[in-house]
């Protein structure tokens, strides 16, 4: 399956994660340091995801330096999107509503995530029409 389609794996989260929230691409030594601070990796393992990813389509790699540096290919908002949508369509049905309910009913939300909430549920209505 094309890494562009298929769900991340909390090890690869973990990985993308870290790309995402740099502006430039990492070396595998500088992503090495980071997932070792971050979830206690080895560099070989840092290495091995991230030629794993590679081969995936997740991340591209580009050698024309004196260090490798590697980039996320597959954006953050569409990452965070695919994995919605599975967790809403496996845990839930299908249904915002469900998932909705099951927030409202057992976390005590603010008013400001109230009125958040509100917010965006009055820009969907208003993208319906």
């Amino acid at each position: 399956m094309d890494g562009k389609t298929e769900q991340l794996t909390a090890a690869e989260w973990n990985v993308m994660e870290c790309l995402w929230a740099s502006p430039q691409p990492l070396t595998g030594g500088e992503a090495a340091r980071l997932l070792a601070a971050r979830v206690g990796w080895s560099r070989t393992t840092v290495l091995t995801m991230l030629r794993r990813m590679e081969k995936k389509g997740l991340v591209e790699c580009d050698d024309g330096g004196k260090k490798l540096t590697f980039r996320p290919v597959l954006e953050r908002s569409k990452a965070v999107r695919r994995e919605t949508e599975s967790f809403l369509s496996r845990v839930y049905r299908g249904s915002v509503g469900e998932l909705m309910h099951c927030i409202t009913q057992t976390e005590t939300l603010s008013d400001a995530e109230l009125d958040a909430l509100y917010a965006i549920l009055d820009a969907a209505k208003e993208r319906r029409t």
